[in-house]
């Protein structure tokens, strides 16, 4: 009796050995076309993780983590996920459409395709042109947008982890402060900007993705519309569409739309500065056939550092920028491609 009571004993404890939570996070999964050779997991400064992807686009790997959200790199391409030690999490994508593509399988998959739901329904939340209005306006628009954030919170929390449901709800009640501060911010620019307008813009000289260089004087007798973007920014890449539809519309006018990109490396780990800006170069080009972009495709030749964009003072992206024939700012902070004020302006050109 006493030997079956003490195999029963072991039985237990191996029972329970093996039901104890894992202390780490197990990611696998395959990505289609994918960007790089690896993947990278990263939060703030404080957590990195690099992952290697198999040639057919799989790979496996173990994280030790501190429960949270976390960056999900693959190239120039990112997205929000939740991570929590003795998940056993799977996905699938396809780099050529990110967002729409991901799914989530496994231990800890509700709480990220729920995430992966909210940056599809996130793309399109904030128009733009919500900053073109005025304040009575925008403030009756802010309390719509916050009742569609806590709407879709409330649809979509079920079985949501309680440490990302808090988070969410923290993010909602931020939400209107923040944007209105964002707001304030905007109207403030446009008086700092003005002391542009009537003065010689600085000047570039940076190469195009044709070959060869292309400068702003080459551009003299036209006016010039200039995009400053990158292609690891999502809400530059979010301005392509529109940008292309007003180039479109525009082709015939006495107008030249030139992207400028400020890729130096960011998104990208290498083991040197000299490689990170050569797979940004590569990275750029490659975004240009892909998305067949039009226009005229430079790209600065030192990052953020350069005086083109020291000089306009461009701290953040997509930055948009309107320069007369002459050479001359007509605005330094232009309206993006997707507001309806830029074709107004535009339309408002003389000699156009």
């Amino acid at each position: 009796m006493k030997k079956i009571v003490l195999a029963l004993s072991i039985l237990a404890v191996v029972a329970c050995k093996e039901e104890a939570p894992k202390d780490y996070v197990t990611l696998s999964g395959k990505i289609e076309n994918k960007n790089s050779d690896s993947l990278f997991v990263v939060q703030g400064r404080t957590f990195s993780k690099t992952i290697k992807l198999n040639e057919d686009g799989t790979f496996s790997d173990t994280l030790k983590v501190k429960t949270g959200s976390y960056i999900f790199h693959d190239g120039n391409e990112s997205t929000n996920i939740f991570l929590k030690n003795g998940y056993d999490l799977n996905l699938t994508l396809d780099t050529k459409e990110f967002d729409e593509s991901l799914k989530f399988t496994g231990n800890g998959a509700e709480s990220n395709n729920y995430l992966s739901k909210k940056a599809i329904m996130q793309e399109n939340l904030v128009e733009p042109s919500l900053f073109d209005l005025e304040e009575v306006e925008f403030n009756a628009k802010v309390v719509e947008l916050e009742k569609e954030m806590s709407d879709f919170l409330e649809k979509n929390s079920k079985n949501l982890d309680s440490t990302l449901l808090a988070r969410e709800k923290i993010e909602i009640v931020q939400f209107k402060p923040g944007i209105t501060g964002f707001y304030k911010q905007q109207q403030a620019r446009a008086a700092q900007f003005a002391s542009f307008i009537g003065k010689p813009a600085p000047s570039f000289d940076f190469e195009n993705a044709k070959g060869g260089k292309t400068s702003l004087e080459d551009l003299k007798g036209k006016y010039v519309y200039i995009d400053v973007w990158a292609t690891w920014c999502g809400p530059c890449i979010r301005e392509i569409p529109s940008l292309k539809e007003i180039e479109k519309d525009f082709h015939d006018k006495n107008i030249e739309f030139v992207s400028v990109s400020v890729d130096d490396g960011r998104g990208y780990k290498a083991d040197t500065r000299e490689e990170s800006a050569k797979l940004a170069h590569e990275g750029w080009k490659k975004m240009i056939a892909e998305k067949e972009l039009g226009g005229i495709q430079i790209i600065s030749d030192n990052g953020w550092k350069s005086e083109f964009v020291q000089g306009f003072k461009i701290n953040g992206i997509p930055r948009f920028i309107l320069i007369d024939p002459a050479g001359n700012v007509v605005n330094a902070d232009a309206p993006r491609p997707s507001s309806p004020k830029l074709r107004e302006v535009l339309n408002g050109l003389e000699n156009i």
